[in-house]
């Protein structure tokens, strides 16, 4: 269904991509700095989950739409930076520690982080109109079943993407868990995770599709 030598070339550029330092690492960071190493995997978990979404959209050639809409584009562009100053006035303003509560609202914390990794991703149109440059790229139309083979290349990337991610998540949130141990630390970590998040937004808001 794909052509062997064109997948090993994906797996190399692909793993390079993973390890890279992006928008959706830096997010996954600070989500596992503010809620401990269980938030940050399930935030790597949200994004993988809307990086799945984008992957069926490019095999089915939905997100090319957005090379044919820019309005679209511009859209989806603002609505997810509003969303990262949601998030950043919210961290500013967050006074707990990570840990702390029932075990209920421990669960409404990782549901929280679940979706707002995913959100997060799928209010971002540049990883949309990445998979539409970068996946096809992998492609041999000869072999066909062309959306399977964008579909595979997609999935491919997404379970590479979680495992580095969830992986980063993790070790971020541990570390986090020990500096909150300190109480200044802890208000210091919300202001460094909001300022990230600050930081994305503006990232998003001034981006073009070029």
């Amino acid at each position: 269904m794909v052509d062997m030598t064109l997948y090993a070339a994906f797996l190399i550029a692909a793993l390079a991509l993973c390890v890279t330092p992006g928008p959706d690492l830096m997010f996954i960071v600070a989500m596992g700095g503010r809620g401990g190493p269980t938030a940050g995997v399930m935030a790597a978990f949200g994004v993988a989950c809307a990086m799945l979404v984008h992957a069926v959209a490019a095999a089915l050639g939905l997100s090319a739409l957005f090379t044919t809409l820019p309005t679209l584009y511009h859209l989806l562009r603002w609505a997810g930076a509003a969303y990262l100053l949601y998030l950043a006035v919210k961290a500013f303003r967050d006074r707990s520690v990570p840990g702390e509560g029932h075990a209920a609202e421990r669960g409404t914390g990782m549901r929280r982080a679940f979706w707002q990794g995913a959100i997060t991703n799928l209010l971002n149109p540049k990883v949309i109109l990445f998979n539409v440059a970068f996946l096809p790229q992998f492609v041999d139309p000869s072999l066909g079943h062309v959306p399977g083979q964008l579909l595979l290349l997609g999935g491919t990337l997404v379970v590479m993407g979680f495992l580095w991610d969830g992986f980063v998540g993790l070790l971020s949130g541990r570390l986090a868990g020990v500096l909150r141990r300190s109480a200044r630390l802890n208000r210091w970590l919300n202001i460094v995770s909001g300022t990230v998040f600050t930081g994305l937004a503006v990232r998003l808001a001034v981006a073009s599709p070029k």
